[in-house]
């Protein structure tokens, strides 16, 4: 199998954030909330769309939690590239104005203990979904170190297993990693592939189906949020993901599961027949 490149270059800068140090760091900057009060947290869920749409929602939640010196962080495979279970497992990965470090000895854990998951740069080289948390991340803890997992899978066993594997790794960790699921909720109008009902705004629908995932998600039972978005149709591009963490902070102990904000791509564009929806989920 071929080495990783050392280094990743972004993929959506100067589009889904400010393209240049100085004002990534404003954006940034305006988006966070220094007042809040932050708890210890096992995991959060967090929006990954441009942060001029879902910003407000990550800001709101890396505002409310401590961020340690690591954070896993698993995503969906929106390019189809790559295997099912993919982990970049060493290198960095460079934003405007730095780099974040691969958490390399937590890769090797990783691993060591996933027989499904493989090294992989494929399905992380032009994917945006774990890219556009690091600007936060690294606002928090400029040492942050990272272990970038994305997945293409979709069936219940395996997101059960990932889960399991996330929590042992965590729990042998010498400082307890941030489990971070990237993930957008619904997408809803022209050119997303669902339409909402008769006589109902796809802003509207989103509200509605947002409403049954984000209810399940603050029941920390993984199963049930799988079962819920695949049976009412949810278009929750990180579901798969989102599953896997629930178990893995399940396993680790959580108890509770707060939604921080909840807003739509309307709330901005003022487009309430194209909508995706953004929530912000802390697990502890």
């Amino acid at each position: 199998m071929a080495a990783l490149p050392p280094q990743r270059p972004p993929a959506c800068a100067g589009r889904f954030y400010e393209g240049t140090a100085e004002r990534l760091n404003a954006q940034v900057q305006a988006l966070l909330e220094p007042g809040a009060p932050r708890v210890d947290a096992r995991a959060i869920l967090c929006p990954h769309a441009g942060l001029i749409y879902s910003g407000a929602v990550a800001g709101a939640v890396y505002s409310r939690v401590t961020i340690p010196s690591t954070a896993i962080l698993v995503g969906p495979n929106h390019t189809g590239y790559g295997p099912p279970l993919s982990v970049y497992s060493e290198g960095e990965w460079l934003l405007p104005g730095g780099a974040v470090t691969i958490a390399a000895d937590l890769g090797r854990m990783f691993l060591a203990r996933c027989p499904q998951a493989q090294p992989d740069h494929l399905a992380h080289q032009y994917e945006h979904c774990l890219e556009v948390q690091l600007p936060f991340l690294r606002a928090l803890r400029p040492d942050i170190q990272i272990l970038p997992i994305v997945v293409g899978f979709h069936d219940l066993e395996t997101c059960q297993a990932l889960g399991r594997v996330l929590a042992a790794i965590i729990e042998e960790a010498p400082t307890a990693p941030l489990l971070i699921a990237s993930t957008d909720l619904t997408h809803c109008g022209p050119g997303f592939g669902q339409a909402p009902p008769p006589g109902m705004t796809a802003e509207a629908f989103a509200h509605r189906q947002d409403r049954l995932a984000l209810d399940a998600a603050q029941t920390l039972d993984g199963e049930r949020l799988h079962r819920t978005v695949e049976e009412h149709r949810i278009t929750m591009c990180g579901y798969v993901p989102s599953t896997a963490v629930l178990f893995a902070a399940k396993g680790l102990g959580a108890g509770q599961a707060s939604v921080v904000r909840y807003a739509t791509s309307a709330d901005i564009s003022g487009d309430v027949d194209r909508v995706v929806g953004y929530g912000g989920v802390i697990l502890n």
